[in-house]
């Protein structure tokens, strides 16, 4: 267990958070004779939006159409906290979040409002627009399932609401049971 003299900023409390979900990840890996791989595809009306996800090498199907795991649980309407990352600078731009959070709604039109992560190597799922990346970590031992919407109100809110303006350069919103967590 890890024990901290000062309170962790925000910046280095979504650095703890990434690592502890990638070293949990590397724990509960692939099955025997499977190697990492990643999965690469495109989203959004314009295809514009790149979506990445570590998946084993045995899985037939992209990770986004994976079967319903043992032990789902629906987390689309829980709250989070929201931490912005000070000082502001370097920051991605909000009209360049504001494609992936449209392309999320997109496909939540036309693909279906709520999508599955899984955990161990399938715990995280990357979206990236030019200067704008935002992901989704799953924390839990068990999958979790989530909206599509929600996650693109948060893109919009993280890159408005954690923007320069607020001297910050983006944020990450952890859920209150700390389960996952959206940068």
């Amino acid at each position: 267990m890890l024990f901290f003299s000062k309170a962790l900023s925000p910046y280095a409390l979504g650095q703890l958070l990434m690592l502890s979900s990638v070293v949990l990840g590397l724990v509960r890996a692939c099955p025997e004779n499977e190697v990492v791989q990643l999965v690469e595809t495109f989203i959004g009306k314009d295809r514009n939006v790149k979506v990445e996800q570590y998946a084993c090498s045995g899985a037939v199907e992209a990770p986004k159409f994976q079967a319903r795991q043992v032990n789902e649980t629906n987390v689309c309407g829980s709250s989070c906290v929201t931490h912005c990352f000070p000082p502001a600078g370097g920051g991605p731009l909000a009209g360049e979040c504001n494609v992936i959070a449209d392309a999320l709604r997109y496909e939540s039109q036309n693909t279906g409002a709520l999508f599955r992560i899984g955990t161990g190597v399938n715990a995280t799922i990357t979206m990236t627009y030019r200067s704008c990346k935002t992901f989704f970590v799953n924390q839990d031992f068990n999958g979790l399932i989530y909206c599509r919407t929600e996650w693109a109100a948060l893109v919009d809110w993280l890159s408005t609401g954690c923007g320069a303006a607020q001297n910050a350069h983006g944020g990450l919103c952890v859920a209150s049971n700390q389960l996952w967590f959206v940068q």
